[in-house]
């Protein structure tokens, strides 16, 4: 990897490649990062009170008291509206929120001009995403911030940016005030992004199947579990039809994964019973069969072995389906890519392909249920619509059934028969998906939509207040 070119800074003009000494005194006090996951970017064997502290001492000519470093620290959390007790707090003590607003302090600290925000909501569920964004804006008007906002989420860009560029390959093919370009594209990759974008798509037009219309497949009675203290399922119920695709919806914390873990036998819940066409699942992993259910993850990155090729991985899956090694072409083909990518590594496919693979190899045992935790949510617009897409197909070919966990509501309604909201690891509400997300009847859910609704239908004027 190498960059050419020269950006201008402040009064200075620094080339892209000059030595990392050249940009030392730029980055933090004039320009600073703030990433997507909180939970990497930030230490999780120092306290999030030091994090931020670091880097007010590197942007002081002079060492700092402590007392005055710990005042200055508490000031900071204050401006992202976290108590001065997070300080003492490690990131995994916190929510995924609550972790973010101290990336964002820690960004701040040094006093940047510019930051440079990189998917930083990506990862939060609507009413978090919702927060983290008004902090920005209200951080960028009491500081005369300017933030560049790096996201694939075209609801984002419509309502929280003056201006918009578009790249496709590396190249900006498009550019201009934000309202102008989302509402006038004049680019086909532009037009390709907006028409499938989940948000602007129209609701389905097949209503969802009645709970008696189709056998029950999945059945998921009080379902409790239990972290220490901490109750992160109570009495949770669940159904899944044949054929059906429900969605699991709540806030970061509301116990959605860990549901998907338990049915899937990945963690071992501690009360309620979970059957399987009529048949009770003893907790844990070795009461499942492949060909029962299977799961795929949000990373395929992660979850895929990048020492491995693309076949291998997917012979390993058919070796213990007890299915033949050839099969790895018919996988491939079910899931729209090339047979001659099994010479391919995970490293030389983008995030599509790479979820496509994910797909393919949990289809190898032929299972009856697939289990989707957040596999779409760090996707681009036009590829998570693609993946949508396969996983109708997948349903309505194989007859599969699909249990969807998200917090992007309007993917779920895009793809769901039926949606359960999860809250504080209760079940508030569920049934027909389009019922539930267009006539909600639990405050929570409510303010679930409403967020998801003011992030995705206010559009940019593409002015710029004085």
């Amino acid at each position: 990897f190498r960059a050419a070119g020269t950006a201008v800074v402040g009064e200075r003009t620094l080339a892209l490649d000059a030595a990392p000494a050249a940009w030392t005194s730029v980055r933090g006090s004039t320009v600073a990062l703030l990433l997507q996951d909180p939970f990497t970017s930030l230490s999780p064997v120092h306290r999030c009170g030091d994090q931020i502290a670091w880097t007010l001492q590197a942007a002081s000519d002079r060492r700092i008291a402590a007392s005055d470093l710990a005042r200055e620290v508490a000031a900071r959390l204050a401006e992202v509206k976290l108590p001065e007790r997070v300080a003492r707090a490690f990131p995994h003590q916190l929510s995924g929120g609550m972790r973010q607003r101290v990336a964002i302090a820690a960004a701040l600290a040094a006093d940047p001009k510019l930051l440079i925000a990189d998917e930083p909501t990506t990862a939060l569920d609507a009413s978090n995403q919702a927060e983290i964004l008004d902090l920005l804006r209200a951080v960028q008007a009491r500081r005369d911030l300017s933030v560049i906002l790096i996201s694939h989420d075209l609801g984002l860009v419509r309502g929280r940016t003056d201006d918009v560029l578009v790249m496709q390959h590396g190249v900006i093919v498009e550019r201009g005030a934000t309202g102008d370009v989302l509402s006038a594209p004049k680019h086909p990759y532009t037009r390709a992004l907006i028409d499938a974008d989940p948000v602007l798509a129209p609701p389905r037009e097949t209503a969802a199947p009645e709970a008696d219309q189709t056998p029950t497949l999945l059945q998921a009675t009080g379902v409790t579990k239990h972290f220490g203290e901490r109750t992160v399922l109570d009495g949770v119920d669940l159904r899944i039809g044949e054929g059906e695709i429900v969605g699991v919806v709540g806030e970061s914390g509301s116990g959605k994964s860990t549901l998907a873990r338990c049915i899937a036998g990945l963690e071992r819940e501690d009360g309620g019973v979970i059957s399987f066409v009529g048949e009770n699942l003893a907790p844990g992993r070795r009461s499942r069969t492949p060909a029962q259910m299977q799961i795929v993850f949000q990373d395929p990155y992660s979850s895929l072995n990048p020492m491995m090729s693309i076949g291998s991985i997917l012979r390993e899956a058919l070796a213990v389906a007890r299915r033949p090694a050839s099969d790895v072409a018919v996988l491939l083909e079910t899931v729209g890519l090339p047979t001659d990518f099994a010479g391919k590594r995970p490293a030389e496919l983008s995030g599509g392909q790479r979820q496509r693979v994910a797909i393919a190899r949990a289809l190898a045992p032929r299972p009856r249920l697939l289990i989707c935790d957040e596999s779409v949510s760090a996707l681009d617009v036009s590829v998570q619509a693609q993946i949508l897409a396969l996983l109708t197909t997948l349903r309505d070919d194989l007859g599969i059934s699909l249990l969807f966990i998200s917090h992007d509501l309007a993917v779920v309604r895009l793809l769901a028969d039926s949606v359960t909201v999860l809250w504080d690891g209760r079940v508030i509400e569920s049934g027909p998906c389009e019922q539930v997300l267009t006539e909600p009847r639990h405050e929570y859910t409510r303010m679930l939509v409403a967020a998801a609704h003011r992030e995705n239908t206010s559009v940019g004027t593409g002015e710029r207040e004085d």
